[in-house]
């Protein structure tokens, strides 16, 4: 059964810095891309940033570029989202996806697994 699993949301005050934490199930191992969405309330789901787990390519949203990066730690199966300069405009429920498809990682509308998701909020 493929689990994702999220951690390290919380309060955060704009301007301030938090670290996603997504740990992936021995299951999921051999998917191709891993990717951070967020949703905030009355909003879509969007896609922030993707990653090639075999090429460690990297796709951003023009929202977030520059100030969030999407990286792994292959040996341990863990996924990060670090996210700098936080605004209110932030604030979502941020979740870990993956797909195994042939598509680009940037696809967002190919992800097909989901964690619980880890809320996160900026103040201001």
């Amino acid at each position: 059964q493929v689990q994702l699993v999220e951690s390290g949301g919380g309060s955060v005050q704009a301007g301030g810095s938090l670290r996603l934490s997504c740990a992936i199930s021995p299951d999921t191992y051999a998917r191709k891309c891993m990717a951070w969405f967020r949703q905030a309330p009355g909003e879509e789901r969007e896609g922030v940033a993707g990653l090639s787990r075999a090429l460690d390519s990297e796709y951003y949203a023009d929202s977030v570029k520059g100030r969030f990066t999407i990286f792994q730690d292959d040996a341990n199966n863990m996924v990060y989202l670090q996210m700098n300069s936080l605004s209110l405009e932030d604030t979502a429920m941020y979740y870990c996806a993956s797909h195994t498809g042939y598509w680009s990682c940037s696809r967002w509308d190919k992800y097909d697994r989901w964690g619980q998701g880890t809320q996160v909020t900026v103040s201001s």
